[in-house]
């Protein structure tokens, strides 16, 4: 069997199980393209080092293209349609050391007062009630910015006061309630002039033509909104604040709200972390090390790291907590 059928039959396979499999559908592609229409049984080691040592890839993304064509190998090698993997060894994994940058409440404030005047140019492909409307989004669910761009009309039920977030993280989507404050403000954009005029595209977020928002137009309008804005990182962290990093905050601001008001946290953090769409609770766990330095000190303290133990199985911590 040659590669290209190969890719066509196992992505065919995938979708029919109901996963979505875009993602990993162009990454074959890419490898198609990269060693030819080859045989299977003629796919050597050295050309998927070569596929995965491709140029600007990261630690992350070489891991992710390598697990994604050991799946597609072993899919055919358990059908007898190649003798054997042809992977390099993995890399050994890397710790991260990224820290997301959280946001004060008053930074929040001043990216929303800066919206109308970095929106000002006739050249701005969103407006600015849009863009309003779409950071107090992120910032008001926690949702991913690739979710918040998926939104469809259809999916927000206002008089329910839910919203459908469409996921791709396993294929993971969920019902979420939202709040009377970000009810108000979907509600006002949702009843525009301009909103009425473009309902031939399904999405809720619109550019000033009527189109679903690029990915690329977002970032490049949300990085001169924050510079305009003033707001710039001093902590040595590796990137300047990102648009992404406002569902970190939302979850940080979450976390501390119940942190202030006794909440219990181990009823607390799987509710974030179902609402937030994650799959387990570690990611949420380590937004506790991101709440504000006045309670740093005491959860350092109380929780340090040893093996994979949790917070919440250290009952010196859970007292401190519960006693805020």
């Amino acid at each position: 069997m040659k590669l290209l059928q190969g890719v066509r039959t196992y992505v065919e396979e995938k979708n029919r199980g109901g996963t979505a499999y875009a993602k990993g559908a162009n990454n074959l592609a890419s490898f198609c393209r990269h060693v030819g229409n080859v045989a299977l049984t003629n796919i050597s080691e050295r050309q998927v080092i070569s596929f995965l040592d491709g140029p600007r890839t990261s630690a992350n993304t070489w891991r992710q293209k390598y697990n994604l064509l050991r799946s597609f190998f072993l899919f055919w090698v358990a059908r007898n349609a190649m003798p054997g993997l042809p992977m390099p060894p993995p890399r050994p994994t890397v710790v991260t050391t990224f820290v997301p940058y959280i946001y004060s409440k008053a930074e929040i404030r001043i990216l929303l007062s800066t919206v109308r005047s970095s929106q000002a140019r006739t050249s701005c492909k969103i407006e600015a009630h849009t863009l309003r409307a779409f950071l107090l989004f992120l910032y008001g669910t926690g949702a991913l910015v690739s979710e918040a761009r998926r939104l469809l009309r259809q999916d927000l039920d206002f008089k329910r006061r839910v919203v459908i977030v469409r996921g791709t993280q396993f294929n993971r989507s969920r019902e979420i309630p939202i709040g009377p404050d970000l009810y108000r403000v979907l509600r006002r954009y949702d009843m525009t002039d301009r909103r009425k005029a473009t309902l031939r595209d399904p999405h809720f977020f619109l550019t000033k033509k009527g189109h679903a928002l690029n990915e690329r137009a977002v970032g490049q309008t949300f990085q001169r909104l924050r510079r305009m804005a003033g707001i710039t990182r001093y902590d040595g962290g590796r990137f300047q604040p990102r648009m992404h990093d406002l569902r970190h905050t939302f979850a940080v601001h979450r976390l501390t709200a119940w942190i202030k008001f006794g909440a219990d946290l181990n009823r607390m953090i799987p509710a974030l972390s179902a609402y937030m769409g994650q799959v387990g609770l570690g990611s949420t766990d380590r937004y506790l090390c991101l709440t504000p330095e006045r309670f740093r000190a005491q959860l350092d303290k109380l929780s340090p790291r040893r093996g994979k133990k949790r917070w919440r199985n250290n009952p010196a911590l859970i007292k401190f907590l519960t006693e805020l």
